[in-house]
């Protein structure tokens, strides 16, 4: 009987599990969402679940782990003064339309852990300076706030999540065009 286990390579492995895990989570999340089983994430990165839970105790620290970067790019647009409201917005729908499973940042329904709370508060923060400087000009109705923007981005989830990988993007423009015209610019 050939039996063939991995071998355990000890700490030194804990970077590159790390690595792989966030990596696969953010493939399975993609196309599953943020409830997919835990152990299909650990199955997809080539680790075991034992290794998942040293690294990620539970579903709010690996999702949050995912988003780190999405959230670090979006707050480097949002920082820089010359961006507009439309640009960063574009940018977000980019990033809903590549990984819908993002909407669990930006409306954390259902988790219940603190920090995810954080981040969607510190993502609202960022587009509230853009939404002021649209509404100065005219861009959107007088109206619009900020909470008003991360409602009308976090409809996208339903709506790409039933919609075929190679219709997304042309979903997501046309949905995102009525939500902005709904905003009033």
């Amino acid at each position: 009987m050939n039996t063939s286990h991995r071998v355990n390579r000890g700490p030194q492995a804990a970077a590159g599990n790390r690595a792989a895990l966030v990596d696969a989570a953010r493939r399975v999340f993609a196309e599953n969402g943020v409830d997919a089983p835990l152990s299909l994430i650990a199955r997809a990165a080539g680790v075991g679940q034992g290794s998942l839970y040293r690294h990620f105790p539970n579903r709010e620290s690996i999702i949050l782990a995912v988003f780190e970067d999405n959230i670090a790019e979006i707050e480097e647009l949002a920082t820089r003064p010359e961006s507009t409201l439309d640009e960063v917005l574009e940018f977000i729908v980019e990033q809903i339309t590549a990984s819908t499973a993002f909407v669990a940042m930006l409306i954390p329904a259902g988790l219940e852990d603190p920090r995810l709370v954080e981040v969607s508060v510190r993502f609202t923060d960022l587009l509230v300076g853009k939404v002021e400087g649209a509404r100065r000009a005219g861009a959107i109705a007088p109206e619009v706030e900020a909470a008003d923007v991360v409602l009308a981005l976090a409809m996208f989830a339903p709506i790409l999540l039933q919609t075929d990988e190679d219709s997304r993007r042309d979903t997501a423009a046309r949905a995102w065009r009525l939500l902005r015209r709904g905003l009033g610019a």
